[in-house]
């Protein structure tokens, strides 16, 4: 990505988070100032610049060190700002859960840690009775000890949520339905194409990250299958570390899939890149190995979507769709159904004992219910049943040849079975 590209997508940033970007200014030189990032040359036109368009903020494209950053204030005379506080802020603004909230408080605290200042002896506070008597702890030390300490709390907190996320998603997995997991670059389009598919009415917003907190449903493909979708966080390039890391719990659902959509803005001219940092940053977080998709989202406004599949596909299987329209989207499902795992139908016979009417549910729900029978000791049910199922319901299977043609003759019979022919 060329400066002139990371600025104007700097641009895009600041009006997401609410500013009128009002000018820019781009630098070329061979190293950084280490007091101010800039050279002093440059610094004295962007404060003419500041003064001149009665700016309140001026926003690097780069992350600031914090006595780079209090330098800079103190020389324009008004607030600066970095790329990663802005994403920060935007994060701040968008999350609704509490999930989301602490995640976003704790990458805050991590980013502020280490640009706290104070004001070294004079802000010291002495302490009473003996053995306390000099220099006692300053604000600047008690400033820091505290956010250590909300960092610990809000970590301790997302570990439950971890923890509570992971018993949901085995209570998921419990259900025979595998999940997909939308993936991409912020604003490519992923919630539009979620709701799409899923009629599930999540927030679908033009400004980047519109969506922070995953939402999970069902999609029923064209072999009749279904399988959970979740929308996830949008990446974006140099994505602060410490918001990786706080949403780590959010980025499970991703490594935890089935399948990946790769959804990228199929129209923009950075396609190419932004296809290669997400598959990066899927990297990172452990989900190299997992199958993709790649949906090339906005076909409508593409000359000849095809030709773009093809070429940034680079192997992978590629479809090209519009969420805004429902273009290609029956494609997409049955990509999506070719991709997944095969899941064989086998006939079987279930014996139930009195009280398992979840598991019965289960097999009317995720399977072909053939002849079924209740009597004193329970439900015996024939039914043609994917291999998920079987699996997942093994325990109530009726085994050997021998006892399951003489289950079969009995449930015709509107006999009862005898539980020793249960395996």
């Amino acid at each position: 990505m060329s400066a002139e590209d990371s600025l104007a997508e700097l641009a895009v940033l600041a009006e997401s988070a609410g500013a009128e970007v009002a000018g820019q200014v781009l630098q070329t030189r061979t190293s950084f100032d280490q007091t101010t990032l800039l050279g002093a040359g440059k610094v004295e036109e962007l404060k003419q610049m500041t003064t001149a368009l009665e700016a309140g903020t001026v926003i690097f494209d780069h992350e600031l060190a914090g006595t780079q950053q209090r330098n800079l204030e103190q020389a324009l005379d008004c607030k600066v700002v970095d790329r990663t506080q802005l994403i920060l802020d935007i994060f701040a603004s968008r999350a609704r859960t509490r999930e989301g909230q602490l995640q976003v408080e704790l990458a805050q605290l991590n980013y502020l840690l280490p640009r706290l200042t104070g004001r070294g002896a004079a802000m010291s506070r002495l302490g009473g009775g003996i053995g306390t008597r000099g220099p006692g702890e300053t604000q600047l030390e008690t400033d820091r000890r505290r956010i250590r300490t909300r960092i610990k709390k809000i970590s301790d907190d997302l570990e439950h949520v971890r923890s509570s996320r992971g018993v949901q998603r085995r209570q998921r997995q419990a259900v025979p339905l595998l999940t997909l997991a939308l993936a991409g670059y912020t604003n490519a389009g992923k919630s539009t194409l979620f709701n799409r598919l899923t009629q599930a009415g999540v927030l679908a917003d033009a400004r980047m990250f519109a969506t922070l907190d995953p939402t999970v449903r069902q999609v029923v493909l064209p072999s009749r299958r279904r399988v959970l979708m979740s929308d996830t966080v949008g990446f974006i390039r140099q994505l602060p570390t410490t918001l990786v890391k706080a949403f780590r719990a959010t980025l499970e659902e991703v490594t935890e899939a089935a399948l990946i959509l790769h959804v990228v803005d199929g129209s923009s001219p950075l396609a190419a890149e932004h296809i290669a940092h997400v598959t990066n940053v899927l990297a990172e977080i452990g989900a190299a190995g997992t199958p993709q998709i790649l949906v090339l989202n906005k076909a409508d406004r593409l000359r000849d979507a095809g030709a773009a599949a093809r070429r940034l596909s680079e192997g992978r299987t590629a479809v090209a769709v519009s969420a805004l329209t429902g273009e290609g989207l029956p494609q997409l499902l049955e990509a999506i159904d070719q991709a997944l795992p095969a899941d064989p139908v086998e006939e079987a016979l279930f014996r139930f004992p009195p009280g398992a009417t979840g598991q019965v549910h289960l097999l009317h729900e995720y399977a072909q219910v053939v002849e079924e029978r209740y009597d004193e000791q329970g439900a015996l049910v024939r039914a043609l049943a994917p291999e998920s199922v079987r699996r997942r319901l093994a325990t109530f299977l009726v085994s050997g040849r021998g006892a399951v043609e003489n289950a079969v003759k009995k449930l015709r019979a509107g006999c009862e079975v005898d539980s020793e022919s249960v395996g």
